[in-house]
């Protein structure tokens, strides 16, 4: 695992980005991150219209429960969706998948979220990423909240 999470500043947004090859095929990757019942034993319990311009509703195994939108899905390379939580501005994440050989390069970016928010959403993501590590390799996911705590003072 060779996981690389940076953060950047986008016009008063912050931006998380993170990369990392997985030991699967493309065609695995995509499922384990958009069929439900996968996605719910690494990262997030989703329910509704998963097809483009449907809206759905996640509960993040890090406790964020908000809505959603698929705003763009070219399978098995490209998703696109908007979450928001009531009260607050809508995030972007985007995710491509790269075959590379017998394994995937896996890029996550979210956007829009803002800046008192930055170094959070960064440990989030090395979490939710180090999760889908686990799960593909059939290990069990770590305590998020645990390994957050201990990820977080390493984006201040």
């Amino acid at each position: 695992m060779t996981l690389i999470t940076s953060l950047r500043q986008d016009g008063g947004t912050g931006t998380v980005h993170v990369e990392d090859v997985y030991a699967t095929s493309i065609d695995d990757l995509w499922d384990a991150i958009t069929r439900p019942e996968r996605l719910a034993r690494w990262l997030a319990k989703v329910d509704g219209d998963l097809r483009v311009g449907g809206e759905f509703s996640a509960t993040f195994t890090s406790s964020w429960d908000g809505r959603g939108r698929v705003d763009e899905c070219d399978a098995p390379n490209r998703l696109v969706v908007t979450t928001w939580e009531e009260g607050r501005e809508p995030n972007e994440i985007v995710i491509t998948l790269t075959a590379e050989g017998a394994a995937t390069r896996l890029v996550i970016e979210e956007l829009g979220f803002s800046l008192e928010e930055y170094a959070d959403h960064g440990a989030g993501w090395q979490v939710h990423a180090e999760d889908l590590h686990a799960y593909l390799d059939g290990r069990p996911v770590s305590d998020w909240s645990a390994r957050w705590r201990e990820l977080r003072p390493d984006f201040d």
